[in-house]
This record gives structure tokens, sequence and C-alpha cells, in this order.
């Protein structure tokens, strides 16, 4: 006897969203300088969520002149003083956490669960984290007197809004920085949202300044010459282009780009405990994950026990309503991702693997896509070396670790690893041969805002969080 999930939906009466949505500059919302605007929609239903201001060059150069004429008072402050904004901020962000999380989940797509569960005390974490560090800056082992670098840009991706402004603004208004935020057009609302948040904390005109807008704005923002340093999280590509961008100038720049992580699983492992961090590490928020463990690396020996559990496990995961509680995977965030995610699990088929998804009824309106699996995977296909940014799994086989360190680090990218063993000896000398920024053992996505995070190779340089994701903002 089978029980099925009655449908458990949070209620959006809880957020408010104005039709209209002005820039954050200098304190205050405003509307674009040539009026532009674009629509935001919820990717679950295609409905039109708010009509946001498209910010020109006109617009950067307004609040990078916003954020230069704050930094000499916020700089200034005693870090003590920076701290009570941050703390402050946080306690909001705590206050008002179940507001955020609908307006997040409806805004990108994710499940509730996890925007409420995950996303949002990690987010308040940060802030209460890089408050305490505000007045220890001297003591973090960057010198007797860091100084903050100046007016640092940061852009952000859609796959987690809130989580990556707090990876950038706390550390940044901590060490004395102000800052021009630019979020994801696809997901801007929760950005303008903890603008107002900052409002309410007192937070001082111009130290941080939040323009919506397009690939356009993010460009402008970066080329601007009043940006001291540059923090980016998104794409490879994007990252190289901005690279480019700063190359030869006085801009300070950290980028947290794409990956192709391994879980790696030897035959001496829990497999029922591996099966639930694997699909942790490639379903969790729908695969739009920069370290997600796209790629399954299992011993030969074991691995015809863990697909059938693995596929065992796929089969009871929820595809639908966000807004849902007992939802697992919720919607693709846009039509582009959607066929972008399309086309390369077509191109897994066409090279000669095999794909498998469970039977999933999947919404008929919003854009979705089932959780996916494809074996007989070779490393030259092209879902075992692009990055799909989707719920869709790539298993390898391998014989001994050497095999499997092999596989591991054939890649472009190096962001994450997970290896699955009981023997401690055997995760360590993984670890030490693994060429990845982040290595979990007998787990997966696992974050704390005091662990630094970032990769090697295409997956970016540079750290954030922790100790270490203060030197980024420090003239060091």
């Amino acid at each position: 006897m089978t029980f099925d999930y009655a449908p458990a939906p949070e209620s959006r009466a809880i957020v408010d969203i104005p039709a209209s949505h002005g820039l954050f500059v200098d304190g205050e919302f405003r509307p674009a300088a040539d009026e532009a605007v674009f629509k935001t929609v919820a990717p679950a239903s295609e409905e039109v969520l708010s009509e946001v201001a498209n910010a020109g060059a006109e617009d950067v150069d307004a609040a990078v002149r916003s954020a230069r004429k704050a930094f000499a008072s916020w700089s200034a402050l005693p870090g003590s003083e920076r701290a009570k904004y941050l703390f402050r901020i946080a306690r909001l962000v705590q206050e008002r956490s179940r507001e955020l999380a609908v307006l997040e989940s409806l805004d990108n797509g994710k499940p509730i669960r996890e925007s409420r569960d995950v996303d949002l005390p990690l987010v308040a974490a940060h802030f209460f984290y890089y408050a305490g560090w505000a007045d220890k800056l001297e003591h973090a082992g960057f010198g007797p007197a860091p100084r903050p670098l100046g007016v640092a840009g940061g852009v952000i991706p859609w796959n987690f809004p809130l989580l990556m402004l707090a990876w950038k603004v706390a550390p940044a208004l901590a060490t004395g920085n102000t800052m021009v935020l630019k979020p994801a057009e696809t997901t801007p609302l929760t950005a303008l949202l903890f603008a107002r948040i900052c409002q309410q904390a007192g937070l001082p005109p111009g130290v941080l300044n939040i323009l919506t807008g397009d690939g356009a704005t993010g460009a402008a923002l970066v080329a601007h010459p009043g940006i001291d340093k540059v923090a980016f999280t998104g794409s490879t590509e994007v990252g190289k282009a901005i690279a480019r961008t700063v190359a030869g100038s006085h801009k300070r720049v950290t980028l947290e780009l794409g990956g192709k992580a391994a879980h790696i699983v030897f035959d001496d492992a829990a497999l029922d405990q591996a099966v639930e961090g694997i699909v942790q590490g490639i379903f969790f928020n729908q695969g739009h994950v920069c370290c997600a463990g796209s790629r399954l690396l299992v011993q030969e020996s074991v691995a015809d026990e863990l697909l059938a559990a693995l596929k065992a496990r796929m089969s009871t995961l929820r595809v639908g309503d966000p807004l849902d509680k007992n939802t697992d995977i919720g919607a693709i965030n846009s039509a582009e991702q959607l066929a972008r995610i399309r086309e390369l699990a077509d191109a897994g088929e066409a090279e000669g693997a095999e794909r498998w998804a469970p039977s999933c009824e999947l919404p008929s309106t919003g854009y979705w896509f089932a959780p996916t699996l494809f074996t007989g995977v070779t490393q030259a296909h092209r879902i075992a070396r692009e990055e799909i940014f989707g719920p869709v799994l790539s298993v390898l086989t391998f014989r001994t670790p050497q095999e499997a360190v092999e596989k591991a680090n054939n890649t472009p990218y190096g962001l994450s690893a997970g290896i699955w063993t009981e023997k401690g000896s055997r995760s360590l000398w993984m670890a030490n041969r693994l060429r990845a920024g982040v290595i979990w053992s007998n787990t997966f996505n696992k974050f704390d805002p005091t662990s630094p995070f970032g990769g090697y190779q295409e997956s970016g340089y540079g750290r954030e969080g922790g100790r270490h994701g203060l030197e980024a903002y420090l003239d060091v």
C-alpha cells in the first residue's frame, strides 16, 4: 500500500509584490535614467511577477558615484559601528525570512523547503559571521592595519540570488568597502526586497546600491573606472570576458565560475548514504548549482547495486509547485536554461549514452525537466565534459583509486568533489590528488560561512567565505 502526499502549499499572502520596481541608488528607489524596464516572471507558471527598471550606463555611473561618496564616511567608521549595521541586517533577514523565502521560490523556481531551510538561514549566518569580523580585521592575518579597497562591484547569478548577495555584500561592507550590486536579470526581486531591509536597518545612503538589468548592465559596471574590485559568480564564459575587461587595470577581481564535480563512490562506501548524497548533489536546486555533483564515478564491483538503489530513490522525488512543501524538484529558472538542458541531454542520447528518468508527470505550464541519469557514458561525451546546470547525472565507472583520480581530474573545471568510502586514509589519499577547491567526504553540498569556497582552472580564482573571504576586499 502506498500513500500519496496531499498538497501542502505555502501561502503567497505574506509577500506583497509591487507592480514595478526602481533602481536602488543612494538609499532611494528611482527609475532608470532612460525609463527602460523589463519583466520578471515566475518560472513555475510563466506569470509576470513585476516590472523592473533596466539600468543603463548613466545609472551605473550614478550608483558608482554614490558608493564613492559614501566610502569616505563608511570606511572611517570603527569596525564595531559597521558591525552594528550588519548585525541589524542579519536579524531583519531572520525576522522576514518567510517573506524572503516565498519571494525567492516564486522568482527563482526552487522548492520552498530549500529557500526556507537552506538559503535563508545561510544568508543570515553570513551577515552574522562577517559582522563579527568587522572589528577584528587586524587579527585576520593580513597585517596590523588592513585597509578597504574602495568601491566593489558585485555581479551575481540566478541560482542562489539571496545567498550570492550575502556572499558578496557581507564581507565587502564588513571590511569598510561600499558596493554596487547587479543581480541576475531573471531573479531581481529578493535583491530589491533586501534593499528595503537595508533601509529598515538604517544603512547609510550609498553604502549599498542595487542595479537591476541585463548583461549590458553588468558589463558597464565591470568596466566602470570607478570600481576598485569586481566580484563575480556565474558562467565561465562571462568570467573570461570579465577577466579580459579588467586586465591591465587597477581592479582586483574574484571569479567563482562553472563546475563539473565528481562523486566518487568506492566499494566499501555506505551505499544508502551515498545515494542520498548523490541525490542531494545533483538534484538540489534542480541541478542549478556550480558545484553540483554532475558526474558519478562508481567502482565497478558495486555499480549495479548502487544504480538500482539510485533509480529507486529517484522514483520517489516529487517534481512540481515550488511553493508546495512536499516538492523536491522545482521549476527550471528560464526557457533559455531549459533549452540548454534539453540540448545537452539530447546530445547524450545521440552520442550513445543510455538515458533514464523516473515516470514523472510534469506541469503543463512553466519550465520543467525530470530528474535524469545517463549510463554508458565515456569521458568523450559532451554530458561528461560540459556543465549542464540542470538535473542530469552522468554515470561512469572505475576500477582503481588511481583511475578514479584521473577521471575526476579529466575536466577543465576544478570547483568541488565528493568521496564516499569508510576508510579515512583513502579519503585523504584521494583529497590530496583531486584538483578541486572544495572536497567533501561522505557528504555533499555542505556549506558554512566560516569555510572558504572557490575553485581552480575554469572554475575561477579567489575564495569566498571564512577568513579567506576577507582578503579579496582588503588592500593587502
